[in-house]
C-alpha cells in the first residue's frame, strides 16, 4: 500500500514531463500595441517538477532558435506555468500580468476554490524580472517589452490551478479597476442602507419575520464585502483569512435565507416539528462556520449545497401553501422565482458554463435586488395601519371588558404576538396549572384531542387568511387524568386598518354535558337501551358494508341468523316485565362471549336477536355454531331460589356468492326461524326457497299492519262504564280493532304484540288517543245536561318510557275540547311497578296536563303498596279474575280490602269482567262504584254508542 502511494505521485510527474517534452517549444503570443488586455489563460502550459527546480525550453527568437533555461524557485514551489510574449512592434511596451486570487466563475460547487494568491514569483528568459505590483485581490507583475523582443516566462504557482491569467495594458486595467470599484460601492452601499433600513424597522416592529429579513440583509452585506475584497482593505486581511471569511458568508447567507423563509410563512404555528427541523439545519449551517476555520472548501461546498436546496424547497413549499390560499405566500413567489433564477444562474458560473468576467459582479449585484425586494415585501406589513393600531387595541380591550362582565370565558389570539389568553377559570375546568392554555396557538394542540387539531388549526387559518366571518368550533381539551371535556368556541377577527388579522377574540363555553347527551342520543338512535347491542337499523347498515366489502373480497361471504326466544312472552306474564328484561340482558351477554370481533349481535326486536356470523365460512362450522347458541340459550338462569328454562328457534340464511347481499337476506332467515317456530321451537333450520312460497302469516301481518292506520282498518269499539248505583252509563273503554281485508275483524290479542315489536305501537297508541278524544267531545256536547262521561285508553310499556308522551297528550287535549280528567289513560300494574320512579314521575307530569289515570288489572303483578299510594290515580280497576272468583263465593275478604283501600287513597272503582246482573248487585254492595262488562253492553261503534246515550237520557227524561 505505501508503494502505491509512493508511486502514484511519481506516474504523475513522468506524464507531466512527458508532455513538457524539450522537442515542444513555447508559441509565443504576439501582443499588440493597441490590445489593451490579452487572455492568456489558453495558452499556459503547466508543468510540474520533483524538486524547487525546472528546466524548459524557450520559444523561438528571432534567430529561431530555441533555448534551454534553468529556473529555481523561490517558494520550493513544484507547480509551474510557461508562456511566451513576443513584441513585434517598433515601440517599447510596458504591461501587466495579473492573475486574480478569486474568481467566482468555474470555481466549483464541491470542494470550490476560494482563492489564494496564485504567483509565487515569474522569471523571464531574458531581461529583468518582473516587478510585483501591490493589490489584495490579484497578483500583478510589471513587465517590459523590448521591440522585436521574444521572452519565454516561467511562473512559479502557490497552487496547482490558475482560474485566469490576463497581460493588461496599465491605463486600460487602471480604468477596468475603477469601473469596478464604483460599481462595487454602489452596491455595498445599497445593501449597507438596506440592512440599516431593515434593522430599524425591527426596532419598531416586533413581529419575528423583520429581523430575520435583516439578518439575511447583513448576511449578504458581509458576503458581497467579501467578495469584493472590501473587508480585506479595511481590515487588511490574508488571503488565507479571506477564504475563511468567503466560506463563512456562504454558510450565514444559508442560514438568515432559511431563517427568513420559516418566520414571514410562520412554519411553526402548527407544526413544531417544522421548528425542530429548521433548527436542527440552522445547527448544522452554524457548524460550518466552525468547519470554516478548519476546511474552507468544504464547509463552502456544503452551504452552497444548502442554498440550492432552500431556494428549491422553498419555492416548491412557497407554492404549496399559495394554491392553499395562504396570502403571505402568494406576495412572496415572484421574489422567491427570480431567487431560484439566480441560484441557477450562480450554478451555472461555477460549474464553468458562464465565463464572462461580468457575471460574477453581476450576480452580487443582483443578489442586493432580491433581498432589496424582500425588503419590500416585508415593509408593506410594518408601515400598513399607522396610528390605527392603538384604537383596534382599545376596540379589543373594551370587548374584553364586556366578556368579563357577562361571565363568560374569554378567548383571545394575540396574532402578531402569537399569544392566546384564556380566562382562569378554563384552566380550573381542566384542572390546569394557571398558565398553561397561554402561549402560541400551537400549544393548544397539545392538549387538544388528536381528532380535533387539524380542524382547530383549519379554522384559525381560514379566520386569518378570509380575515372576516364568525368562528363557531366544537372542540375537545384534555384533563391531566386523560379525559376530555368539551368546549365551544365563539370568536371573531379583529381586523386593522392593514387589511391584516391583529387579534381573534371570543367566548369559550363548556358544552360538556350537553355533547354527552348529544352522544346518547346518538348511540341510543342505533343501540338497544336494555341490552346495549345494535337495534335493527345498525344491523341492516353493517349488513351493508359487509355487503360492499364483499365485492372487493369476493371469498368473505357473511351468515345470517335470527334468534327467536319461545314463549317469552309467558316468561314475562310469569314473573313481570322487570324480570324478563334482566333474562334478555343476562342472555345478550352470553351471547356475546361466545361471538368474535368481527361478528355482530343485534336485537331487532323485543326477544328476538339478530347475527351476522363473519368469523365461520365453512357450512359445517357454521351449522355446530348455532348448535352453541341454542344451547347457550338452554342453559338455566338462576331468579330467586328457582330456575328458568328458555329454548329459542333459530333461523339462518347462508349467502350465495353469485346473488348480491342485501337484506333481503334478514327475511330469509326470519322465514327460516318463523319455520322453525311453528313446528315447535328449540331448533335450527336453514333457510329454503321452497319458504318463502309459503308466506309466514307473522310476516304478512307485519307488512300488512304497517299499512293498516293509512287503509284506514283501525277500527275503535267502546265498552260501556256503568254506574252501579243508578245503572246509568258514566263512559266507555276505548278497544281497537283490525278490519283484516282477508282475516276480518282482529282482536287486540293477535296484533297488539306484533305492533309493540316493530315498533308501530306508538303511532297506533296515538291514533287510538286522538280518535277517541274527539268521539269523547262530541259525546260531552251532546250529554250537556248531565255528568260528563269520561272514556278511558290503554297505554303501552313504550309510549309510557317515552318522554314524547307528555307532548302527544297535550296535543291531543288542544285538538278536542273535553272536560278536565274525562279522558282516562290506563296503565297496567306490571306496566308501572317495572320502573316505579320514572312512572311516578311521568304520572304527577301527565295528571298536571288534565288527564285522568286508571290502573288496570290490578292484583294480577307483584305491587308493593308503599309505591302504589305514591302514584297519582284516580281510578283503580279491580281485574275480572276477582270478580268471577267472587261469583263463585271464594275470597271476598280480599276485595272487600282492596275496595276499602282505594277509597282511603282517594280512588274510584272499577269492577271489570261483570257479566250477570247479581254480579253487578254483589259489587255495588262491595263499595264499587263502576262497573264493566257484557252484563251491560258489548264493545261497539261511536255510533251505537251515541244511540245508547241519547235513549238513557229520553228515559231519565220522561
Amino acid at each position: 500500500m505505501r508503494l502505491i502511494r509512493w508511486l502514484a505521485p511519481l506516474a504523475l510527474a513522468l506524464m507531466i514531463v512527458v508532455a513538457a517534452a524539450p522537442a515542444q517549444a513555447v508559441d509565443a503570443v504576439s501582443v499588440r500595441g493597441d490590445a489593451p488586455a490579452i487572455d492568456l489563460t489558453g495558452i499556459l502550459e503547466y508543468q510540474h517538477s520533483d524538486t524547487d527546480r525546472i528546466q524548459v525550453s524557450t520559444a523561438p527568437g528571432t534567430d529561431g532558435i530555441v533555448r534551454r533555461i534553468e529556473v529555481r524557485g523561490r517558494e520550493a514551489g513544484q507547480n509551474w506555468v510557461v508562456f511566451a510574449l513576443a513584441n513585434n512592434t517598433d515601440d517599447q511596451l510596458d504591461r501587466l500580468i495579473v492573475a486574480p486570487h478569486y474568481r467566482i466563475v468555474s470555481s466549483g460547487l464541491l470542494w470550490p476554490d476560494l482563492g489564494l494568491s496564485r504567483i509565487a514569483t515569474i522569471t523571464p528568459s531574458t531581461g529583468d524580472r518582473p516587478e510585483r505590483q501591490d493589490s489584495a485581490t490579484a497578483d500583478i507583475f510589471r513587465v517590459t517589452l523590448d521591440p522585436g523582443a521574444v521572452i519565454t516566462f516561467v511562473a512559479e504557482l502557490r497552487t496547482n490551478k490558475l482560474p485566469q491569467l490576463y497581460l493588461w495594458e496599465p491605463e486600460a486595467y487602471k480604468d477596468k479597476v475603477n469601473s469596478f470599484t464604483l460599481y462595487q460601492g454602489i452596491v455595498i452601499g445599497i445593501s449597507g442602507l438596506l440592512a440599516l433600513v431593515l434593522t430599524i424597522l425591527f426596532v419598531v416592529k416586533g413581529s419575528i419575520m423583520f429581523p430575520a429579513a435583516a439578518a439575511l440583509a447583513w448576511a449578504v452585506l458581509v458576503y458581497i464585502g467579501v467578495d469584493f475584497g472590501f473587508w480585506g482593505k479595511v481590515l487588511d486581511m490574508s488571503s488565507g483569512a479571506e477564504r475563511v471569511w468567503r466560506a463563512s458568508g456562504e454558510a450565514i447567507l444559508a442560514a438568515t435565507l432559511l431563517v427568513f423563509l420559516f418566520a414571514y410563512l410562520n412554519l411553526s404555528r402548527w407544526h413544531v416539528r417544522y421548528s425542530h427541523i429548521t433548527l436542527g439545519w440552522l445547527a448544522f449551517l452554524g457548524s460550518l462556520v466552525g468547519l470554516a476555520l478548519f476546511d474552507p472548501a468544504v464547509a463552502s461546498g456544503i452551504a452552497r449545497i444548502s442554498l440550492v436546496l432552500i431556494a428549491f424547497a422553498g419555492f416548491a413549499l412557497i407554492v404549496y401553501l399559495s394554491t392553499h390560499g395562504f396570502d403571505r405566500a402568494v406576495l412572496l413567489i415572484p421574489t422567491w422565482f427570480l431567487l431560484v433564477v439566480w441560484v441557477v444562474a450562480a450554478g451555472m458560473t461555477v460549474a464553468g458554463s458562464v465565463t464572462n468576467d461580468i457575471v460574477g459582479p453581476a450576480l452580487l449585484g443582483g443578489l442586493v435586488l432580491i433581498v432589496m425586494l424582500i425588503g419590500f415585501t416585508v415593509m408593506q406589513h410594518a408601515f400598513a395601519g399607522g396610528g390605527a393600531t392603538n384604537g383596534v387595541v382599545s376596540d379589543v380591550e373594551r370587548r374584553a371588558l364586556a366578556l368579563t362582565g357577562s361571565g363568560d370565558l374569554i378567548w383571545d389570539w394575540d396574532v402578531s404576538a402569537d399569544k392566546v389568553f384564556t380566562s382562569p377559570e378554563t384552566e380550573a375546568l381542566l384542572g390546569l396549572k394557571r398558565g398553561t392554555l397561554e402561549g402560541p396557538a400551537a400549544s393548544w394542540l397539545e392538549v387538544l384531542h388528536p381528532l380535533d387539531q387539524d380542524r382547530f388549526r383549519a379554522a384559525l387559518d381560514s379566520v386569518l387568511d378570509q380575515r372576516r366571518g364568525r368562528l363557531v368550533q366544537d372542540f375537545r381539551l384534555r384533563t391531566p387524568d386523560g379525559h376530555f371535556m368539551w368546549f365551544a368556541l365563539k370568536a371573531r377577527p379583529v381586523v386593522g386598518s392593514d387589511g391584516e388579522v391583529s387579534r381573534v377574540v371570543g367566548t369559550l363555553t363548556d358544552v360538556t354535558e350537553m355533547k354527552n347527551a348529544e352522544e346518547r342520543m346518538l348511540h341510543d338512535s342505533v343501540h338497544d337501551n336494555l341490552t346495549g347491542l345494535p337495534n335493527r337499523k345498525l344491523f341492516i347498515d353493517r349488513l351493508n358494508a359487509v355487503a360492499n366489502f364483499s365485492k372487493t373480497v369476493p371469498t368473505m361471504r357473511p351468515t345470517i341468523m335470527v334468534i327467536d326466544l319461545d314463549r317469552f312472552k309467558q316468561v314475562n306474564d310469569s314473573v313481570g316485565i322487570a324480570v324478563g328484561d334482566s333474562i334478555l340482558l343476562t342472555l345478550a351477554r352470553r351471547l356475546t362471549r361466545i361471538l368474535k370481533p368481527q361478528d355482530t349481535l343485534a336485537r331487532l326486536a323485543g326477544d328476538q336477536f339478530g347475527l351476522i356470523l363473519m368469523s365461520e365460512q365453512d357450512a359445517a362450522k357454521i351449522t355446530a355454531f348455532a348448535e352453541t347458541i341454542r344451547k347457550t340459550i338452554r342453559a338455566p338462569i338462576a331468579f330467586n331460589d328457582r330456575e328458568i328454562f328458555l329454548t329459542a328457534s333459530i333461523g339462518l340464511a347462508l349467502s350465495d356468492p353469485a346473488v348480491p347481499l342485501t337484506d333481503e337476506l334478514i327475511k330469509d332467515a326470519e322465514l327460516a326461524m318463523y319455520h322453525s317456530k311453528r313446528i315447535g321451537g328449540d331448533r335450527i333450520d336453514v333457510y329454503k326457497p321452497a319458504m318463502r312460497a309459503r308466506k309466514t302469516d307473522r310476516l304478512t301481518l307485519e307488512s300488512e299492519l304497517r299499512r293498516a292506520i293509512e287503509r284506514q282498518e283501525i277500527t275503535i269499539l267502546y265498552q260501556p262504564i256503568v254506574r252501579l248505583e243508578d245503572r246509568s252509563i258514566a263512559g266507555f273503554e276505548a278497544l281497537a280493532r283490525w278490519d283484516h281485508p282477508k282475516l276480518g275483524r282482529m282482536s287486540p290479542s293477535e296484533f297488539i304484540a306484533i305492533a309493540e315489536e316493530i315498533g308501530l305501537i306508538i303511532d297506533l297508541g296515538m291514533f287510538v288517543m286522538d280518535q277517541t278524544a274527539r268521539q269523547l267531545a262530541i259525546w260531552q256536547r251532546a250529554m250537556r245536561s248531565r255528568e260528563p262521561i269520561f272514556a278511558s285508553v290503554n297505554v303501552s310499556s313504550r309510549q309510557l318510557l317515552r318522554h314524547d308522551l307528555l307532548h302527544d297528550i297535550r296535543t291531543v287535549l288542544s285538538r278536542s275540547s273535553v272536560a278536565r280528567g274525562t279522558l282516562k289513560l290506563e296503565l297496567t300494574e306490571s306496566l308501572v311497578m317495572e320502573n316505579p320512579e320514572h312512572a311516578a314521575q311521568m304520572l304527577h307530569r301527565i295528571r298536571e296536563l288534565g288527564t285522568g289515570l286508571s290502573l288496570d288489572d290490578f292484583g294480577t303483578g307483584h305491587s308493593s303498596l308503599s309505591y302504589l299510594q305514591r302514584f297519582p290515580f284516580d281510578t283503580l280497576k279491580i281485574d275480572q279474575s276477582f270478580v268471577r272468583t267472587t261469583s263463585r263465593g271464594t275470597r271476598p275478604v280480599i276485595l272487600k280490602s282492596i275496595i276499602a283501600m282505594a277509597h282511603d287513597l282517594g280512588m274510584d272503582v272499577v269492577a271489570e269482567g261483570v257479566e250477570t246482573d247479581s254480579d253487578a248487585v254483589e259489587m255495588y254492595q262491595l263499595g264499587c262504584e263502576y262497573a264493566q262488562g257484557f252484563a251491560f253492553g258489548e264493545p261497539m261503534d261511536a255510533d251505537a254508542a251515541m244511540r245508547m246515550l241519547t235513549e238513557e237520557r229520553l228515559e231519565a227524561a220522561s
